[in-house]
């Protein structure tokens, strides 16, 4: 039964999902774990990348997990209630796009959150897991190639919209919902890492493992 019409349950879907993804991990890990906190030293942005700056790996790992895993849990819940009350589809591509925009703008932090590569993750995990696999490959190849965090994140974020049409229909039924929210996140997660883009186009990007400050 659809107990609520489409605008409210939207909005509900929008507001939970967002709250969740602000929730900041890179603070609360860090602050469990007696470590500074992110947001004061190295790029003084709250993700994983700048936890590994501390050399606690277990909290850089945390983090990331963290971060993923809420974005998993919002789009997860949706599917939940979808299931549970005939809720549209389409609520969870809202659930993801808004979780993601939790992470970027998180309520807790000021609006001021970190670059959202692990929560991108979470939410296409959840949305259609051969999608995450085959962006989470993309990733460690590119990484492992290039040894640029960065650029990994950024050739990803280009691939990901491309790999969903490539699979509609084949390894996954196709939504323009989805397609939509997947086009949005991609193109945050570009605009987020414009400074890493130019950074790359100068030579002066610090590749993984280097210790230098981004």
């Amino acid at each position: 039964m659809n107990a609520l019409p489409f605008a409210a349950a939207a909005l509900l879907t929008a507001l939970v999902s967002y709250l969740l993804g602000s929730l900041p991990f890179a603070v609360i890990v860090s602050k469990i774990m007696g470590l500074q906190d992110p947001r004061t030293f190295g790029s003084k942005n709250p993700g994983a990348t700048n936890v590994l700056r501390t050399g606690n790996r277990k909290a850089a790992v945390l983090t990331l997990l963290g971060d993923a895993f809420k974005g998993w849990l919002a789009v997860f819940l949706t599917q939940q209630a979808i299931a549970a009350w005939g809720w549209a589809p389409a609520l969870a591509a809202i659930s993801a796009l808004f979780a993601f925009l939790g992470h970027l703008f998180p309520l807790f932090l000021g609006f001021k959150g970190g670059k959202g590569v692990a929560t991108a993750i979470g939410v296409i995990l959840a949305l259609e897991p051969w999608l995450a696999l085959a962006t989470l490959a993309t990733w460690l190849i590119i990484a492992w190639v290039s040894r640029y965090s960065s650029l990994a994140a950024i050739v990803s974020a280009v691939f990901v919209p491309f790999y969903y049409l490539l699979g509609a229909k084949v390894a996954w039924p196709m939504s323009g919902a989805t397609a939509a929210a997947l086009i949005a996140i991609a193109a945050l997660l570009l605009w987020r890492h414009q400074e890493n883009i130019r950074r790359l186009m100068t030579g002066k990007e610090s590749k993984i493992g280097a210790g230098q400050k981004k």
